[in-house]
């Protein structure tokens, strides 16, 4: 049952793992058919660096303990967004340029803020996600598993991440004006396939039906504009695996998330966009108020203050081009109020989503790999995903980036149909290893079953054709073997009624009861979301961004 609730989750390449659900930030929000109106909300946007050390620190994502970072590839940056009500609720969202998020971050985040601004932010109304890649540093979270390949905590990443998401907080609340919300959504087809099909094809035909596709390739976009700059931001969620640059890359990067956010900032700032909201703008910046008698500006209005510049004044020194050209003042005391975009994008319903999209082939016959086991020969490491710039994986990263930047800018320049209600969340605590679940009996009618602490199977130690496992672990191995059982029982033998919960799955490692030295795993090892829903009357509008959190 754990296995079935496990294939949710978008991290489960390596065996390192913590599976929690935490549901919180609702925006209540209502689609409104008009898109002219008066502002909503208050909106404020930050962006700060979280890079952290690039060298000599094992990297977060695919548990490889070969994989040091030893440079940049492009930095990593925390993304945050405030959406208030004048007098009412608000809610922050922060997107990580980072495996994951931590609940051990998180808690430190939220001493930063209360300290700052009391009660204001705290754990009900602060989501924290991250965008996956598989190319930042690791060693920040706190259980065992996550630290096997760090070889434990690794301070620098740690501060990193609890500095930058507090100042790119500090930043978005700095920054709260009147704005309005818009939100649009669209299909994106070539920058994700399901990495396994066949697993995908023992759902019952009944479930399959109900999907136009084996992954979900819809993209939402919300733009956020000010009432004074216009557009000052955009996040969007789209499923996809940070896992464009491979398990053996060495240079820290955002992958192809990280990419689309880089190449979506640089867009707006170099294409200028002008807002509605400030026609009245010259060419230059400046407020123009147009004469009622002379409607029209002369053609060589510059030439005209150039002209002007260069008269005497008396007495004083001369008006010299540099002195009084007051257009020069405004315009740089304009450009230095405006709030810099930032631009977000997120991860959601990602779990055998790739961006490997040409397909997995061998390694060693250049042949497609086995199709139910993601294998070449019997063996799983040769198993190799290839993207779309194969064998560059840095093109790879470009060509996925760059196709969901397109997508977004396509969705946000049409984004018509504006948020309106109040803002307000939901965070809850849910323990996985207590539910009582009514699943369907063969033969027919129904039975209630309960699940029970997580473990990690043996096919879980293969890991997937973005990333293969080590040693002679295979994708859908139901029996394991007594070898790895023998390792299994020196750390922790899992009791009968483990093993009968767990059943068809056979157990590696019994992560949820392992204690020594300290936990593994969360006690109950759930896995958490932040569920933000666009409250349209539309089940669709309902996306999910994902971090790992704790007991």
């Amino acid at each position: 049952m754990m296995e079935v609730l496990a294939s949710f989750c978008c991290y489960f390449q390596s065996p390192l793992r913590t599976i929690w659900l935490w549901i919180s930030l609702v925006l209540v929000l209502q689609y409104s058919k008009t898109v002219l109106s008066d502002s909503n909300y208050l909106i404020g946007l930050g962006s700060y660096d979280i890079t952290g050390p690039a060298a000599d620190v094992n990297m977060m994502g695919y548990a490889n303990t070969e994989q040091i970072a030893s440079g940049i590839h492009f930095r990593l940056r925390a993304r945050s967004f405030i959406v208030a009500e004048p007098q009412g609720k608000r809610v922050v969202f922060v997107n990580l340029d980072a495996c994951m998020a931590s609940q051990l971050v998180t808690i430190k985040v939220l001493e930063r803020l209360k300290a700052r601004y009391g009660d204001l932010y705290t754990e009900q109304n602060v989501a924290i996600s991250g965008i996956h890649t598989h190319a930042g540093p690791g060693g920040y979270l706190q259980y065992v598993v996550y630290l096997v390949t760090s070889l434990g905590f690794v301070r620098q990443s740690f501060d990193v991440l609890v500095d930058g998401i507090e100042k790119s907080i500090i930043q978005a609340h700095e920054n709260l004006r009147p704005g309005s919300i818009f939100v649009n959504k669209g299909e994106l087809l070539d920058a994700g396939v399901n990495r396994s099909p066949s697993a995908y094809l023992n759902n019952p035909a009944s479930e399959r039906s109900k999907y136009k596709y084996d992954v979900d390739k819809e993209m939402t976009l919300l733009k956020f504009v000010d009432n004074q700059w216009g557009p000052v931001g955009t996040f969007n969620w789209f499923a996809t695996h940070g896992t464009s640059m491979s398990r053996t890359n060495s240079l820290i990067s955002g992958d192809n998330k990280g990419a689309a956010a880089r190449f979506t900032e640089d867009w707006f700032e170099q294409n200028g966009i002008k807002s509605s909201y400030i026609n009245d703008l010259g060419t230059d910046g400046i407020p123009r108020r147009v004469s009622n008698i002379i409607p029209n500006l002369h053609n060589n209005h510059h030439e005209l203050l150039e002209l002007a510049a260069s008269f005497q004044s008396s007495p004083g020194r001369p008006a010299t081009r540099t002195l009084s050209v007051a257009r020069r003042v405004r315009g740089a005391l304009r450009q230095a109020d405006k709030p810099g975009f930032v631009s977000a994008f997120c991860q959601t319903n990602c779990g055998d989503v790739s961006p490997n999209v040409l397909g997995a082939f061998c390694l060693d016959t250049g042949l497609p790999c086995d199709f139910n086991h993601s294998t070449c020969g019997g063996k799983n490491e040769l198993c190799y995903g290839r993207g779309p710039g194969y064998p560059d994986e840095f093109e790879s990263t470009r060509i996925i980036g760059e196709r969901q930047f397109r997508k977004a800018v396509d969705l946000f320049n049409k984004a018509s149909e504006q948020l309106k209600g109040k803002v307000d969340y939901r965070h809850t605590y849910l323990d996985f290893s207590q539910l009582e679940v009514t699943v369907p009996k063969q033969g027919g009618g129904s039975e209630v079953v309960k699940t029970c602490p997580a473990a990690m199977g043996f096919a879980f130690a293969a890991g997937t054709t973005d990333g293969p496992g080590a040693f002679d672990f295979k994708q859908g191995d139901d029996k394991g073997n007594p070898f790895w059982r023998l390792v299994r029982n020196l750390l922790k033998t899992p009791d009968k009624k483990q093993v009968d919960c767990q059943h068809p799955k056979p157990i590696l490692l019994d992560t949820g009861e392992m204690k020594q030295p300290y936990d593994w795993a969360c006690l109950h090892t759930v896995w958490s979301t932040h569920t933000q829903c666009l409250h349209s009357g539309v089940p669709e509008a309902c996306k999910c961004s994902y971090q790992k959190s704790t007991c």
